[in-house]
């Protein structure tokens, strides 16, 4: 089949513009279905109970004190705490028992008998199924009693402190504002349970599952969880033969002339690139040690080895796990941005032997804007957390607490102003090849996938404290699962492309080509594919099917990305023993198994419905993250830093021992952390999740279990070897960056890559199905 790069490129477009007038119609039906917060709670005498403020100023106080990063809210946010969602359902169920108990027999519901206790059961699940939606809601005696003794377990657990849970004192600053954040909670408990309008269904379509109140998977999620396995099938079939029919070959190098790294002229902006490599691998440092400490934390809630007793060093008081868990998440996605910003500067002059005017002194300009906005950001997340600010400064300057979004909206614009003037000097870098080459051609694409980071960012700025939660829920999804499975796997294929092209084991040609293809897969199912996240958050049951389909699907472009980087390992290998960036080649290679493994196979696993209905939030969801943020995406900007050193360091000083060494370390300790603890306590989640119910999986008597306790501790040896990889990584790149070469090329000096990029240059678009690696 004869298709030309221009067709490809253009199905590309249409692909990326359907996708985002689909989910603008999702925005809109959201908007328009989302649970209204009701105006007054009453009791049965008519007394108030909870207004919608305080319910509104619950969801305040709840992003102040940062415990979207303790606990989770509708199944989204951290998983040390309860699911607060879950939490207040069960317990309102619980008090709700009691009532009825001591009101009827004058006992505890403990001690009655078996009879009497499934009609008391029976009774409290009709009353929460019977719950009515609108502008006042009406509560029953029994439950106005739960509301207010959940108010008081919130106050004693989040104001007082529960050392126990791993909770410091003052947690929330004062007792009023705990009991705001129960209404709150609360609230998204009774969405949990009541009927939308005109439905069979809850809110949250009766998620969590909760025997006591009621809550159970219905049959749409069986019967959506099985059309999605078999349109993967399909799908994975019509991907297959598609791939095929346009004959995508694989990287031919033979005769290839690799040039070394010592021919290869630099330019002041290739070596301040270097800075970043430098930023990121000490980023990548302080991340690790922050993980190790939340892995201990799981076993010891309430110190570290005991220092607290021996040193008497309160960390819990200091560093009490939602600010390292959100210091973690967040050093997580700078380390591997600032690496992959330092990518994308060096290709630039790399690829074109064109250094633009006073691009260094720009890059100097960005390099400092990053470190002002990583210090402001990580300082003000603790300063707003321990309630430093006042006003409306807590969420502008400290932390907005809103998972992998949480830093202050100032710093937030920072980040914004930086990706768009990363954009901009990548653009002024590329400007040969943007202006020789197609619209579709791979410096564009690079500055497409930069231009597509920012633009998906601003999501993150559609809403503030004060929005509905489900509404907040859409938008911050918009920036996170796009990021992840849109612009970032788009950025990961270009500029591992790019990267080859320079390699020479890539022709620039069949780069596109694949860059192009596996792209519009990506995209295709990437974008839309969100809607996994939102069909049990409050948002309308339309995302159910969508979500299931797109979710699924999006396991299929990652086997293409796999069958190309084995295929690009191979036309590695052939280049003989002189292959002089064999190392940052692993380090991709790795990157790409890992994003099938861990974004792929365990993503596969856990978005489909009936799965995901009750594994949301466990440790199975803990597998995957790790797998598919550090597998994926981590490697891949350690692999592009190694491509970096290894053309900036002098061939005399240049040694990979410390670099293998890192490289199997960081390898081996993320698969024995994930397969000796978190698949396995993922799985006996989900059990536990199947038999008792969801708060029951995410309880604190689950994690003390002895075989829960054991497997935590299995985490150690993978935790210390990921800790030491990164210690030699950074220890290697300080080590190299003092034995780094001179610039040697102007504002317009060639070298040997870009004039083989040149040289090859054809105006010819035309794709031939036998030939077309020219």
């Amino acid at each position: 089949m004869q298709v030309t790069r221009k067709q490809l490129a253009t199905f590309l477009a249409t692909i990326f513009v359907v996708n985002l007038i689909v989910m603008g119609g999702g925005a809109w039906l959201s908007y328009a279905n989302s649970p209204d917060i009701p105006d007054t709670i009453v009791g049965p005498d008519g007394e108030t109970v909870a207004t919608s403020e305080d319910v509104q100023d619950g969801k305040a106080v709840f992003q102040e004190n940062g415990l979207m990063n303790q606990g989770s809210i509708l199944g989204r946010g951290s998983y040390y705490d309860t699911d607060y969602t879950a939490d207040t359902l069960d317990s309102k169920a619980e008090y709700m028992r009691d009532y009825y108990a001591q009101e009827r027999h004058d006992e505890n519901y403990s001690a009655l008998n078996a009879s009497v206790q499934a009609g008391i059961d029976q009774q409290v699940r009709q009353e929460l199924q019977d719950s009515e939606y609108g502008s006042q809601v009406q509560y029953s005696a029994a439950e106005v009693y739960a509301h207010q003794q959940v108010r008081e377990d919130y106050v004693e657990r989040y104001h007082e402190g529960d050392r126990e849970r791993g909770i410091p004192a003052g947690q929330i600053e004062s007792a009023e504002e705990a009991e705001e954040f129960a209404d709150f909670a609360l609230w998204t408990a009774w969405i949990s349970h009541t009927d939308r309008p005109d439905s069979s269904a809850s809110f949250t379509n009766d998620w969590p599952y909760s025997p006591a109140a009621g809550n159970d998977a219905g049959g749409p999620i069986m019967i959506w969880s099985v059309i999605a396995m078999v349109l993967l099938v399909g799908g994975a079939g019509a991907a297959i033969w598609l791939y095929q029919s346009i004959d995508l070959p694989e990287p031919e190098a033979e005769g290839a002339s690799i040039p070394h790294p010592s021919e290869i002229e630099l330019t002041p902006s290739q070596l301040l690139s270097t800075r970043f490599v430098l930023i990121g691998a000490l980023l990548f440092v302080a991340q690790t040690f922050l993980g190790g400490l939340l892995a201990h934390y799981y076993i010891e809630r309430d110190g570290f080895f005991g220092m607290r007793e021996l040193i008497g060093v309160d960390i819990l008081q200091w560093l009490p796990w939602s600010i390292v868990r959100t210091w973690h998440v967040d050093l997580g996605i700078l380390w591997i941005a600032t690496m992959w910003l330092g990518a994308g500067l060096f290709l630039a002059p790399l690829l074109t032997g064109r250094e633009p005017p006073k691009q260094a002194l720009y890059v100097k300009g960005l390099v400092g804007a990053l470190l002002v906005v990583a210090v402001g950001g990580l300082a003000g997340i603790w300063l707003g957390i321990n309630n430093f600010f006042d006003g409306q400064l807590w969420w502008l300057l400290g932390n907005e607490g809103l998972e992998y979004v949480e830093i202050g909206r100032i710093w937030q614009v920072g980040l914004l102003v930086g990706f768009l003037g990363w954009t901009a000097l990548v653009a002024r870098g590329f400007k040969p090849l943007l202006d020789r080459e197609p619209r579709y051609g791979l410096a564009h694409m690079i500055v497409y996938a930069g231009g597509s980071i920012g633009l998906l960012f601003m999501a993150g700025f559609l809403y503030t404290p004060k929005t509905n939660i489900v509404v907040t829920e859409f938008w911050r999804w918009w920036v996170v699962h796009m990021w992840v499975e849109g612009v970032f796997e788009f950025f990961i294929l270009v500029v591992i492309a790019l990267t080859l092209v320079s390699m020479n084991l890539l022709s620039k040609k069949s780069a596109e080509k694949a860059v192009i293809f596996q792209a519009a897969l990506v995209m295709g199912s990437g974008i839309i594919g969100v809607s996994h996240h939102y069909w049990w958050a409050g948002l309308p049951e339309v995302w159910l099917p969508i979500g299931s389909v797109f979710s699924t699907i999006e396991f299929i472009p990652l086997l293409f990305i796999l069958y190309e980087a084995l295929g690009q390992y191979r036309a590695m290998d052939t280049a003989g023993k002189d292959f002089p960036y064999r190392m940052a080649f692993y380090f991709i290679v790795a990157s790409s198994v890992w994003n099938f493994f861990g974004a792929g196979v365990i993503g596969f696993f856990i978005n489909l419905p009936i799965i995901s209905y009750y594994e949301t939030g466990t440790y199975l969801t803990v597998a995957h993250a790790h797998g598919a943020m550090f597998g994926a995406f981590g490697l891949l900007a350690m692999g592009m830093s190694v491509y970096i050193l290894r053309v900036t360091t002098r061939a005399e000083s240049w040694t990979t021992r410390r670099l293998r060494w890192s490289f199997w370390l960081c390898n081996l300790g993320l698969a024995l952390m994930i397969f000796l603890s978190l698949l396995p306590v993922g799985f006996l989640q989900l059990e536990v999740g199947f038999t008792q119910g969801y708060a029951a999986s995410r309880s604190l008597e689950f994690y003390n279990g002895e075989l829960i306790q054991t497997l935590f501790w299995l985490r150690m040896p993978g935790d210390t070897m990921l800790i030491a990889g990164a210690v030699l990584f950074a220890w290697d790149v300080v080590a190299k960056l003092l034995f780094q070469r001179k610039a040697t090329a102007g504002e317009s000096s060639s070298h040997v890559i870009a004039d083989r990029i040149f040289g090859d240059s054809d105006p010819s678009d035309v794709v031939d199905p036998v030939s077309d690696d020219d």
